[in-house]
């Protein structure tokens, strides 16, 4: 049996694809929440959270605001970078970078 490595990674609802009972695939800016939903637990445990504000699909450039404690983290970048950002572009291939405003 092969294994679809993004279905595997329970980005999409469940369907073959091939007998038309499919569900619809998302679409990138609803993947980008869905990510970013199973990122927040985390920094809401430490009093922040993320919003996300744009998609650049032309450009892959997703846009979130950092808030709460996130805001004025001293490490927000490192959150922001190697947290956020590895998380979406790893699911969501449509993504080049994350950028906070």
């Amino acid at each position: 049996m092969l294994v679809d490595p993004v279905r595997s990674r329970g980005v999409f609802p469940p369907g073959d694809g091939l007998t038309g009972n499919a569900e619809p695939v998302m679409n990138p800016r609803d993947r980008i929440e869905q990510v970013l939903d199973t990122i927040r637990p985390a920094l809401r445990s430490d009093g922040g959270d993320v919003e996300l504000i744009d998609f650049d699909a032309e450009d892959g450039i997703v846009y979130v605001r950092l808030m709460g404690a996130c805001g004025s983290c001293p490490i927000s970048v490192l959150t922001l970078k190697q947290g956020i950002e590895r998380r979406i572009v790893g699911v969501v291939p449509e993504v080049r970078a994350v950028s906070a405003l």
